[in-house]
Parts: structure tokens; C-alpha cells; sequence
């Protein structure tokens, strides 16, 4: 028995659940299934010793064999906002103050590193498989187009501890992996300028790519803006704009909202959205590139990485009520990732001989991560 005196079986069921609802949830099913009722404080401590093996399992964790690997390097990151309690944020007083917002949230940066094949699309592949309504028979995505590869070797990650301390981690992920095997390097993000700095300063071999849903977001505010939300050819409107974007024309799609802001009676209101996608675009329109991209196979979207950011973090940590210490949200959010990362098995039994070196003074040093066969025959 551990110290804690709560067997490492118990406490891998307790942490599972957990990681994927509410403590007081996680509670009320241990209790139905096994007649044990822990407190919630308990859970809480277990949690967190449970995570602080985290970081050292990934340090350790074998990479994917290059002959296993996709040519292509794809590295994402975004950001969640997680409510903190307000002693965390700073909050003294229970009357709030002028200014100051009853919810403050500190934000969890989310990374994702994976490898995979080239995939070649053309600007009209993306545009139907976006708006698949102005596709006509002929056009249409159909069974004839080659099976989407799939990432090889996926990792997802957050912390709390800010965009440096996410990109210094990524960094050494991105070390781990390179061989003569990877053959294109890609970077993707939602536009954020801090995110994209970054990019630059602690991978400036990686190409930077603006995520393609968030750039057609802008262009479908600008038309609402532009037309209304009902009126019948904005979604053609938006189809033409967005074809050039993808065959890397978003200079003459520029060109287009500054036209209207010239030639069109609208009211202040109406004007930004569109000021806004001109600015968006001029900002980003480096990393616009898309007809190259598709070209060269690459993928243009962050949807593992917005995937992530909302099952990861959000699904967990937002739910009515809930506020967070730092420390409790990072045990929460690295146990999370390894269940996310389909490494849960192979975590415990790495924290449990950690453990047990730890209790019984076998090594002074901790073995390495060995892949849980158990899992793989359950699997």
C-alpha cells in the first residue's frame, strides 16, 4: 500500500474518473460501484501526486520510429481561459471593486506536435469540403479522392505556466523527432501575435501557417456586415472571396473590402468588421500562402490543437461553478493530456514503479518508460 494508505488501483480508477468530470461526480461513482466514499480532499491530493510523475514520463517516453513517421513536422498552439479562484487572481475583497470582473482566468496554453503524410488538395478540394452547398454533382468531394492520411505520433499538452514555458517543451518535442525522415516543417496558429512570435523565435526553420478556418471567419463577418445575415448570395459572396484566399489571391480579396468601405454608404457599426478582416489580413498575410500549402500537401487547419483546447481544457475545467488553483488546474490538465494522448495505462504503471523505486530504495534512479503491453492486447 502506498502511503496514503489508498491502493494504486483505487487510485487510478479515482483519478480517471476525475480527469473527466467534476471531483464531486468522480466521487458519487466510485461510491455506486464500489461502496468506497472518499472525500474530496482525498481525490484532490491524489490527483495532484498522481500528476507529478507527468513531465517526467514524457521526457522519457519513446519517440515513434521514423520508418513510422510521416515526412511531414506539423506543430500547433493556442490558447483557453481557466477561471481561477480569487485568492489565485489576486482578489482580496468579496465586494468587487470599479473595474474589476467578478470571473478572472488565467490562460492555459495547449501545444500538439505530430507527424504525417502529404495530403495535395487543390483551392476548390477545401472551399466545398468548407462550403459543401456550392458544390455542384461533378464537384463534390467524392470517393475517388485518395484517404486522408492520419497524424502519426499526436501529443497534446497544456500549462499554465505561459507561452515560453509551452514553446521551451515544444521545442525539445520538436529535437526528439527530427531525422533525415522529415522532410517539410509546418507550424500552425489562429493569428495570435504572441503565438506566431513565438513561432518565429523558438522554431524559425518551421513555415508558419495562419489556421484557415479562422481566416474564413473573417471574411463570413465582413460579408454580414457587408449584405446582412439573410440576404441570398452571401454565402456565393463568401465562396468567391474565400476561393481566392485559397489560391492565394487574399491581396485582391483585400482589395474588395477596401472598395466597399469606398464605394458603400455604411454605418460606423457596419464599417468594422470589415476594417477589422482588411486589418486581419494585411497582418497576416505572410502566412496566407494557401495555394502553396495545398500544393505541397500540408495541412492549413488547427483543428487538432482547437480540438484540444476545448476538450482538453474547456470540457473540464468550465464547468458551472468550478475555480481553479494553478497547481490543482496543471495536475487536472497534465493527467487529462495523458488520457487524451491514449498514454493513461502506460503513465500509471510508469508512476507506480516510480513509486515503488521510491519506497524501496531498489535504484536511485527511475527506469525508463516501458509501453504497457497490458494495454496494447486490451487496445
Amino acid at each position: 500500500m502506498p502511503p496514503n494508505c489508498y491502493s494504486y488501483l483505487l487510485v487510478d480508477w479515482a483519478n480517471y474518473c476525475a480527469v473527466n468530470e467534476a471531483y464531486d461526480e468522480a466521487i458519487s461513482v466510485l461510491d455506486r460501484i464500489l461502496g468506497i466514499k472518499l472525500s474530496k480532499q482525498a481525490l484532490e491530493t491524489g490527483v495532484d501526486m498522481n500528476a507529478s510523475e507527468v513531465d517526467r514520463f514524457y521526457e522519457r517516453k519513446p519517440m515513434p520510429q521514423p520508418k513510422d513517421e510521416g515526412e511531414i513536422m506539423v506543430v500547433q498552439a493556442d490558447g483557453k481561459g481557466v477561471p481561477m479562484k480569487r485568492e489565485e487572481a489576486g482578489v482580496k475583497s468579496a465586494r468587487l471593486g470599479k473595474g474589476e470582473k467578478r470571473g478572472t482566468k488565467k490562460e492555459a496554453v495547449v501545444t500538439a506536435i505530430y507527424t504525417i503524410a502529404p495530403y495535395k488538395r487543390t483551392p476548390e478540394d477545401v472551399l466545398y469540403a468548407l462550403l459543401p452547398d456550392l458544390a455542384d454533382d461533378t464537384a463534390k468531394i467524392g470517393d475517388s479522392k485518395p484517404k486522408r492520411p492520419v497524424p502519426v505520433g499526436k501529443e497534446v499538452r497544456a500549462t499554465m505556466d505561459g507561452k515560453d514555458a509551452a514553446f521551451e517543451y515544444l521545442t525539445t518535442k520538436v529535437d526528439r523527432r527530427e531525422g533525415e525522415h522529415i522532410k517539410q516543417r509546418v507550424a500552425l496558429t489562429d493569428g495570435a501575435g504572441p503565438l506566431q512570435d513565438r513561432v518565429i523565435e523558438h522554431l524559425p526553420s518551421y513555415t508558419l501557417v495562419l489556421d484557415v478556418i479562422h481566416a474564413a471567419e473573417y471574411i463570413w463577418d465582413a460579408a454580414n456586415a457587408y449584405l446582412g445575415e439573410k440576404h441570398p448570395e452571401r454565402t456565393n459572396w463568401v465562396g468567391k472571396n474565400l476561393l481566392e484566399i485559397l489560391s492565394g489571391k487574399t491581396g485582391a480579396v483585400i482589395a474588395t473590402l477596401e472598395s466597399i468601405l469606398e464605394n458603400t454608404s455604411l454605418s460606423k457599426a457596419r464599417e468594422k468588421p470589415i476594417r477589422t478582416a482588411i486589418g486581419y489580413y494585411n497582418r497576416n498575410l505572410p502566412y496566407m500562402q494557401y495555394d502553396r500549402y495545398l500544393g505541397k500537401g500540408w495541412p492549413i487547419g488547427t483543428g487538432v490543437v482547437e480540438g484540444a483546447c476545448g476538450h482538453l481544457v474547456k470540457d473540464r475545467m468550465e464547468g458551472s461553478g468550478m475555480r481553479w488553483t494553478k497547481q490543482s488546474a496543471q495536475s487536472i490538465l497534465d493527467l487529462r493530456a495523458a488520457r487524451m494522448n491514449k498514454d493513461w495505462d502506460d503513465y500509471q504503471q510508469h508512476y507506480r514503479t516510480i513509486q515503488h523505486h521510491r519506497l524501496y530504495g531498489f535504484e536511485s534512479n527511475p527506469p525508463p518508460v516501458v509501453e504497457n503491453k497490458i494495454s496494447e492486447n486490451a487496445a
